[in-house]
C-alpha cells in the first residue's frame, strides 16, 4: 500500500541526505532510508527509531524497486549523480512515483532532461537539481524574469564566505572533470566560461572578484526561460577554497549539524535598458538544500505543481511564492526592479 506521506531518500546517510531526512521528519513526512551501504544506513536508523532501512544498488533494479515500493516520491541524494540519477529515475517511473534530486552536476542534469523529455508516465514529476546549486538560482532567475516573455541576458552570481567541501563534493568534482556547459548565442555547449570580473553583492559581501563557473542552473534555466545568454559566476575566495586539497570539510556549529558558512545567490535579468534583480541570503549551502527539496516534494505530493515530466524548479512551481515560503526561517529574500 502506498502512502502520500512516505518518501524514499536514496543516499540518506550522506552529508546532505541527513539534512533531508531531518527536514522530512520535521514536516510530518516519513522517510525510508535507502542507499548502498547497509552499515551506515543502520547507524543512521539508530538515530531515528522506527524508520525503515532498504539497501539498494543502482546496478540492481530489483533492489531499487524494493526501495521505492510503497513510497509516493523518491529524493535522490546519492552522488555522483552521473552514476545514479538515470537508474533511480527509471525506478521511479516503474513505480509511478515522483523523482527529485539534489544534483549540481551539469552532465547528469542534462542527461535527465534529454533522456526523459518525452516521458509523461501517469502524471509523474521529475525535478533534477532541486538544491542550492541549480534550483535556488533557477527560482531566483524565474522570479526576477517575472512577466517578461524574453530577456537579453540572465546572470547568476554566488558568493560564499568560505567553502569547506564534503568528500562527496570532491568525488563529484573528479567524476565531472573537463569543460563545463555554457549557454551563449541561444546554444548550450561545452566551452569557455565568461571572463573573470567583479560583482557587487548584497551585504555582507559587497564587491567581490568572481570567476565564470556554472553549475546545474545553466541547464535548468536554459530549459524554460527565453534568453540568448546565461552567465554564472562564483566568488574567487570560494573557488580557491574548494580547489585547495587541504581545505577541511564542513564543521557543525549547532545541534542541527549546520556550519557557520554564509551565502548569497544573486540573479540579474536584463531586457533593453531595464533590469530586474532577485537575491537570497542564507546559511550553509548543504543544509539549505534540505528545505528547498523537501518544500518541493511536499508541494508535488499535495498536487501544487505546474507540469509533469522533466521540469526545472522555476517551471514546476510559482517561483516567487516558493521562495517566499522559505523566508524568513531559511532565507532572506529581496526583489528589485530598475
Amino acid at each position: 500500500m502506498r502512502s502520500n506521506r512516505i518518501v524514499t531518500v536514496f543516499g540518506a546517510y550522506g552529508h546532505t541526505g541527513r539534512f533531508v531526512v531531518s527536514e522530512l521528519l520535521k514536516r510530518g513526512l516519513v522517510p525510508i532510508l535507502s542507499g548502498r551501504n547497509s552499515a551506515t544506513l543502520n547507524a543512521l536508523a539508530e538515530t531515528h527509531p522506527g524508520l525503515e532501512v532498504r539497501v539498494a544498488f543502482v546496478d540492481d533494479p530489483v533492489s531499487l524497486d524494493r526501495a521505492l515500493s510503497g513510497a509516493a516520491a523518491v529524493i535522490n541524494c546519492a552522488g555522483p549523480f552521473i552514476d545514479t540519477a538515470a537508474e533511480v529515475v527509471e525506478a521511479a517511473l516503474r513505480a509511478r512515483i515522483h523523482y527529485l534530486d539534489i544534483a549540481a552536476e551539469q552532465a547528469a542534469v542534462l542527461d535527465i532532461f534529454e533522456r526523459f523529455a518525452e516521458r509523461r508516465d501517469a502524471g509523474v514529476v521529475i525535478i533534477p537539481a532541486m538544491a542550492f546549486y541549480g534550483g535556488l538560482g533557477d527560482l531566483l532567475a524565474t522570479t526576477a524574469m517575472g512577466d517578461w516573455p524574453t530577456a537579453d541576458a540572465i546572470d547568476i552570481a554566488v558568493a560564499l564566505d568560505g567553502w569547506k567541501p564534503t568528500s562527496g563534493t570532491r568525488l563529484t568534482g573528479k567524476r565531472n572533470a573537463g569543460p563545463r556547459f555554457v549557454f551563449s548565442n541561444r546554444k548550450l555547449k561545452r566551452g569557455e566560461s565568461p571572463p573573470a570580473r567583479t560583482w557587487n553583492f548584497p551585504p555582507p559581501f559587497g564587491m567581490q572578484n568572481v570567476v565564470g563557473l556554472s553549475f546545474a542552473e545553466t541547464i535548468t534555466i536554459s530549459s524554460h526561460l527565453r534568453t540568448p545568454e546565461i552567465r554564472a559566476y562564483l566568488n574567487l575566495a570560494a573557488v580557491n577554497d574548494v580547489r585547495d586539497p587541504n581545505t577541511p570539510g564542513p564543521t557543525a556549529v549547532d545541534e542541527s549539524g549546520r556550519s557557520a558558512q554564509i551565502f548569497v545567490v544573486d540573479a540579474i535579468v536584463r531586457s533593453g535598458s531595464e533590469e530586474r534583480r532577485a537575491w537570497a541570503r542564507g546559511r550553509d549551502i548543504y543544509a539549505i538544500t534540505a528545505p528547498i527539496v523537501v518544500e518541493a516534494v511536499e508541494r508535488v505530493l499535495d498536487g501544487r505543481f505546474n507540469a509533469t515530466g522533466v521540469v526545472a524548479a522555476g517551471e514546476a512551481f510559482v517561483a516567487r511564492e516558493f521562495l517566499t515560503s522559505l523566508t524568513p526561517k531559511h532565507l532572506s529574500l529581496e526583489i528589485k526592479e530598475h
